[in-house]
C-alpha cells in the first residue's frame, strides 16, 4: 500500500499562484502514474492533470492548460501541482491519487490523499 498526504493548499487573490505537494510513503511512487483531481462544491470529481510512471507524458484538462505543470521527484517519494494565473472557478477541494494506468478515469486510481482546500478570491 501507499499513502498519501497533500499539502500547500490554502486562499489566493484571482492571477496568483499555488504549489501543491504530495507525499507519498509505504511504497516507492515510480511504479504508479500519477494524477490530481478536484472537486467543488456541488459538483462531480474532475480531473485536473496527470503524469506517468517516467513522467515522460502528460495529461490536462483543457480548463488547466497552460496555468497548471505537473511534477515529479521519484527520489523524494513527492509529486507536485504548480497551479499559476489561478481564478476563482478553480476553487476546489485537490486530491492527489496513485494510479493503475495514467487515464482521466478516477476509477482507475486505487489509492487516494485526504485532500487539501484551495480557495481563490476575486
Amino acid at each position: 500500500q501507499v499513502q498519501l498526504v497533500e499539502s500547500g493548499g490554502g486562499l489566493v487573490q484571482a492571477g496568483g499562484s499555488l504549489r501543491l505537494s504530495c507525499a507519498a510513503s509505504g511504497r516507492t511512487i515510480s511504479t504508479y502514474p500519477m494524477g490530481w483531481f478536484r472537486r467543488a462544491s456541488g459538483k462531480e470529481r474532475e480531473f485536473v492533470i496527470g503524469i506517468s510512471r517516467s513522467g515522460g507524458s502528460r495529461y490536462y484538462a483543457d480548463s488547466v492548460k497552460g496555468r497548471f505543470t505537473i511534477s515529479r521527484d521519484n527520489a523524494k517519494n513527492t509529486v507536485y501541482l504548480q497551479m499559476n494565473s489561478l481564478k476563482p472557478e478553480d476553487t476546489a477541494v485537490y486530491y492527489c491519487a496513485a494510479g493503475t494506468i495514467l487515464t482521466t478515469r478516477s476509477r482507475e486510481y486505487n489509492y487516494w490523499g485526504q485532500g487539501t482546500q484551495v480557495t481563490v478570491s476575486s
